[in-house]
């Protein structure tokens, strides 16, 4: 008896101690010190492969996807052999805790490493910390289950370690003046289309994040931590968070980020390293690594390590220390095991406030219900469905609550095409963030922008209901009728409502069909159509042998109803061979690059046209933007930036304005504008901003207090629209639009479009200060100048940004083929 136990002690030892011995350490496998250069990221995958293959008792590797320029995307599975072995029952259990089945005790961490592409320590340090949990920190895994995403966006990391790896000096050079501690405009910070991947969790913009949620939901981890680099020299941060905290946030959910953070410090102190808490980074704004996974039930956390891109690998701070790449591992490295202690020390109580957590909740609105047109309502299901967000559909009838288009309490009548998305659901804390009127601030400084409502995001009429509405999952039916050919038919007619029906045009135009549309509203068989209505005839195409053949396959592909009419004779309106029906033609557009704009505000034009409009663009960049003979474009699209004066000089701007003379269509977008504003190029003029002379003085401290009066940190307005002008076709009289600051610019003389008067300057959303709401009185949104032969169309507020603002985009597609 002695003996058998004396083997079985002995076997336990050999069989721990042989766990992770065919293991090597990150230097050890790459051939060179960690820290001494930047990894490559085929080699760091290399690195993960190897664990997988030499301890596949305790690791999987998992391919959930790939980057736009066709980088693989990992997840990489960590714990004790047992439980790696029952990986799909841990899983289970833990997604029935929600609904209060069974007691799962094993904690689930989820740690997202690089997802901006130039804070390039974090993938280096996941090799480090993940090496150390499988040999020296082995205990931990008993009862924790790690998930590491080693690199969230490879396409910005090897953008920013090909460039530095380019440029170092040899030996790298501490003086930040050099070169390799200055990245140049296309960086490595946001992705291939130059999104911001920290920022597209809520709204799945990019590849990237649409992969990577369908396994996010597959596990809602009890922790999830986001690894990022700031200013070269700021100390560390990690939780807790700074306010405002979104009400939604549970009380233990504040709690456990100060346990966090206090054991972070205990290891920090013992080493005499800075770091900060409860500053900057707040926990609002829905769409980050750390707020999406906290309205989702677990621990969200970003940690902030200093040096970002700037760093490289090594650089004299602003005290005279020196920062290398090696410190910068370390800090992260502690952090990381950090959370895995604090993880494994709290499994238990992880799992019962998980449980806690998806308890129905006491929200004030039970139901939310939206009306409109049917490809954005749909547009809208799209984004529910990846977010795995239970919605159904109402019946004949009508509900009470808040209305966002009046903002103020009322009834909507509801059908069987109306969507009711209810807050009693699992993801019922995630629609309250997403749907709700009016987040609550409890605090007005915030480190991002303060709204965000889906309703007024997809142009839906919406009611906030504090009952619940009866709703039927049934999906709908409707089918679209097959339109046939007809040889008696004159012409097809098409509805103009959405973004949707601009992604159909630009596919006709492409196939070569001719399309028109009509300036004026017309009655047409009994039937009344309204303005920018497509208008696509046989007469127009009698060139295209193929034409029903595409045209019905291009409208089968868009779900898009043709209407067909045997003639082109309206019982009111102009008839279609009236200057008022218009030839929307094919045209060629080329969108600028470079220094003068911002690499996201670009990234967006440029996603906008390849991803999502699906037409092709030119991207002219700047410094060679003087050799280019514009006249082989139709429109030329400046996007937002903040160094256009330089740009916009004598030679640039007078090439620009003799090309609009003669027929050019420009589309200039926020910065741009205040150049020309400030030069008088054209017709636009800045408002004269009015300071409140009684703040002209503050305390150091409250500083910041007064400062904000005069910002607007993203907030969303009601404004008023001309819907009988080209630019805002298929729109109603108002258009809501996302604010992201106080520019403000007058009226235009003529082709004032969208925009705020003196009644309509409080925000139904989100923060505005009290004086930058008097500076934006009577200013523009959306206008068109009209000058010489051509136009130029002023946006001052940005109904791309990033990409989520679905109901801005007609705005763009009108401005791009229906205004001439």
């Amino acid at each position: 008896m002695h003996l058998r136990i004396f083997l079985f002690f002995c076997l336990s030892i050999y069989s721990l101690t042989s766990l992770g011995q065919d293991l090597k350490s990150p230097s050890q496998f790459l051939g060179y010190e960690l820290g001494t250069k930047f990894t490559p990221f085929h080699r760091v995958t290399d690195y993960y492969q190897h664990l997988a293959k030499a301890d596949s008792r305790r690791v999987q590797l998992q391919q959930y996807g790939e980057t736009y320029e066709g980088r693989p995307l990992y997840l990489t599975y960590i714990s004790s052999a047992e439980n790696i072995s029952n990986i799909e029952n841990i899983r289970q259990a833990h997604l029935d805790n929600r609904e209060g089945k069974g007691s799962p005790e094993v904690a689930i961490v989820w740690m997202s490493y690089n997802v901006h592409g130039n804070e390039s320590v974090s993938t280096e340090a996941s090799m480090q910390t993940v090496h150390e949990i499988l040999t020296k920190k082995n205990k931990y895994l008993e009862n924790t289950l790690i998930i590491v995403d080693p690199c969230v966006n490879p396409d910005g990391r090897e953008r920013y370690v090909n460039w530095y790896n380019q440029f170092k000096n040899t030996p790298h050079q501490l003086d930040p003046n050099s070169k390799e501690h200055h990245e140049p405009w296309l960086n490595g910070r946001a992705n291939h289309y130059m999104f911001d991947l920290n920022r597209d969790w809520a709204w799945l913009t990019q590849k990237e994040s649409q992969q990577r949620i369908k396994v996010y939901n597959k596990w809602l981890p009890h922790i999830h931590v986001d690894f990022h680099e700031q200013s070269v020299d700021s100390p560390y941060y990690f939780a807790p968070a700074a306010e405002p905290f979104h009400e939604v946030i549970t009380d233990f959910q504040r709690e456990f980020q100060v346990t966090v953070g206090k054991n972070h410090a205990k290891y920090f102190d013992a080493k005499g390293w800075f770091y900060f808490t409860k500053e900057v980074f707040d926990l609002l704004y829905p769409s980050y690594g750390d707020t999406f996974p906290t309205y989702n039930g677990s621990i969200g956390m970003t940690y902030e390590q200093g040096g970002s891109g700037r760093a490289g690998l090594a650089i004299v701070t602003g005290i005279g220390d020196t920062l290398t790449l090696k410190d910068r591992i370390e800090h992260h490295h502690t952090t990381g095991l950090s959370t895995i202690e604090i993880a494994a020390n709290n499994s238990k109580k992880l799992n019962v406030e998980f449980e806690k957590f998806h308890r129905e909740k006491n929200y004030k609105h039970k139901s939310y219900v939206l009306n409109g047109d049917t490809d954005k309502i749909k547009s809208l299901t799209n984004l529910l469905k990846q977010h795995e967000i239970e919605y159904g559909w109402a019946t004949n009838s009508s509900a009470k609550g808040f209305l966002y288009t009046d903002g103020k309490n009322g009834s909507l009548k509801t059908s069987k095409h109306s969507l009711v998305v209810p807050v009693d659901q699992k993801k019922g804390t995630l629609v309250k963030v997403l749907f709700e009127p009016n987040a609550k601030l409890s605090d007005s400084l915030t480190y991002d922008i303060t709204a965000w409502s889906l309703p007024y995001a997809y142009g839906l009429d919406a009611l906030a209901s504090e009952s619940k509405v009866a709703y039927t999952t049934d999906d709908k039916n409707d089918t679209i009728t097959n339109t046939t050919f007809d040889n008696n038919t004159f012409a097809y007619l098409a509805k103009w409502n959405s973004f949707s029906d601009a992604q159909f045009l630009t596919d006709l135009l492409k196939e070569n069909i001719r399309v028109r549309y009509s300036t004026q509203p017309f009655v047409l068989d009994n039937k009344k159509y309204q303005r920018g209505t497509l208008i696509i005839t046989q007469a127009d195409n009698l060139q295209k042998d193929d034409f029903h053949q595409v045209l019905f396959k291009i409208s089968e592909e868009h779900s898009k109803k043709l209407t067909s009419t045997t003639t082109g004779f309206v019982e009111a309106g102009k008839d279609f061979g009236s200057g008022s029906v218009k030839v929307i033609e094919n045209i060629k557009i080329a969108v600028l690059s470079g220094e003068p704009t911002s690499t996201l505000r670009f990234g967006e034009v440029w996603h906008f046209f390849e991803q999502q409009l699906n037409y092709p663009i030119t991207v002219l960049e700047n410094y060679y933007f003087d050799s280019i003979n514009l006249s082989d474009y139709e429109v030329l699209i400046l996007p937002d930036g903040e160094h256009y004066s330089k740009f916009l000089e004598k030679t640039n701007i007078e090439k620009i304005k003799k090309w609009v003379d003669q027929g050019g269509k420009l589309i200039a977008m926020g910065g741009a504008l205040k150049t020309f504003a400030a030069g008088k190029t054209f017709g636009l003029r800045s408002k004269v901003i009015q300071k409140d002379s009684s703040s002209a003085i503050a305390y150091f401290e409250g500083n910041q207090r007064e400062q904000i009066k005069q910002a607007i940190t993203g907030a969303i307005f009601k404004s008023k629209l001309d819907n009988t002008h080209p630019l805002a076709f298929g729109y109603p009289d108002t258009y809501f639009s996302l604010k992201l600051g106080n520019d403000a610019f007058d009226y235009l003389e003529s082709g004032t479009v969208a925009f705020l008067d003196g009644q309509s300057t409080v925000p139904v959303s989100g923060f505005a200060g009290s004086e930058a709401q008097k500076n934006i009185q009577e200013t523009l949104i959306f206008g068109v100048e009209n000058y010489g032969q051509g136009q130029v169309i002023y946006m001052v507020d940005n109904p791309l940004f990033r990409g989520f603002w679905e109901n801005g985009k007609l705005i763009f597609a009108n401005a791009l083929f229906l205004v001439n």
